[in-house]
Order: C-alpha cells, then structure tokens, then sequence
C-alpha cells in the first residue's frame, strides 16, 4: 500500500498529515478552516485518496500559516507514499467543468517543483479565507510533493466555483498520475531511469 504519514510542528502550527494514495476517498480532515476543509475533502473524494488531517495553527493572526504549511505536509506525505514512482503514469491533465467556470490542471510527477498559476479572483475572500491564500496552498503542496503544476481558470465568475474546480481538477490529475500502467509496472516513467 502507498501510505505515508508526516507531521509537522513549528511556532505557527501543528499538523499531522497521513495519505492512502490507493484508498476509497475517505476524508477526515479538520484544519480549522472550513473552506480548507472542504476542499480537501474534494482531493480526497476525486482523487480517490484516503486523507487524514489535523492542524492547530494561529488561526487568530490569519489563516496564512495554517493553509501553507497543510500544502506542505500535505505534499510531504504524498511524495513519501509515492516512494520511488516504479510504474506510476506519471503525466496527467484535467479540463473540470464546474457550472460556468472551466478550470485545467496539468501535471507531471517529476520532482522538479515548479507552479504556473493563472487564476484571477474578482474576491478578496471565499468565506472567512482570502483568495490569495489558494496559490500559497497549491504552491507549498506542489513543492513538497516534487510536482511540476500548471493550473488555470480559462474561464468564469463565481470565485467558489474558479477554485473548487481546481482543487477537483488536481484530484483528478492525481488520480490519473499515480495509476500504476500495467505495462510498465516494473518500470520507473523516465529515461533517466529516477524520478
């Protein structure tokens, strides 16, 4: 099983973070941040991962360090439960419709961090979260997790809807990336022969 569990505690927070990338979409998370929480709860769901998490942060500041360092440990535990990548699909994209917005996310697993974010809010919150805080989360998770992401809304004007159908379009791609091909696998998805 790719399972993996890390924790992570600083100044600012105290996460535990654990991932069954072969589960059933089981989420028990609780971050403190219900907007966090429920989009979590959608990597989890569509990307048919088992997430566990827990975070205390210093919610009475902002919701800054708490969201990032869930990104982080998030994408920790994901690098970890992938262990050496033998047989995974590696590259993966997503085009998710969600009413008028259409979000694309594209991804390749190839522990060269890098993100393209281009999202353009017309809120400065969703709820209680400040919209700028989602390319913090996706930056820290894709950093951690050794993905190269590219995440656009190509269009849209419900900000609830531009960055829930992000989070559905990385569930997807990860979901997709981490299948193991059949016929290849015994084989790590590079020419270098490591990822």
């Amino acid at each position: 099983m790719r399972q993996a569990s890390v924790e992570r505690n600083t100044s600012e927070t105290r996460i535990r973070a654990s991932i069954n990338l072969d589960g059933t979409g089981t989420c028990n998370v609780n971050t403190g941040i219900g907007f966090l929480d429920h989009m979590l709860d959608q990597i989890a769901r569509h990307g048919l991962m088992d997430l566990d998490i827990e975070a205390k942060g210093d919610l009475h500041i902002d919701f800054h360090h708490t969201t990032e360092d869930v990104g982080i440990a998030l994408g920790q535990a994901f690098k970890q439960a992938l262990g050496d990548k033998k047989g995974i699909r590696r590259y993966a994209s997503c085009l998710l419709p969600m009413d008028e917005t259409l979000a694309r996310v594209a991804l390749d697993l190839s522990n060269r961090p890098y993100l393209v974010w281009n999202v353009d809010f017309t809120q400065d919150k969703i709820g209680e979260i400040d919209t700028e805080l989602f390319r913090e989360w996706f930056q820290a998770f894709a950093f951690n997790a050794g993905i190269t992401l590219h995440v656009e809304v190509l269009h849209g004007f419900n900000n609830h809807h531009m960055i829930e159908a992000c989070f559905k379009g990385l569930a997807r791609s990860l979901r997709d990336a981490v299948e193991i091909d059949p016929r290849r696998a015994n084989e790590v998805p590079s020419t270098k022969g490591a990822l």
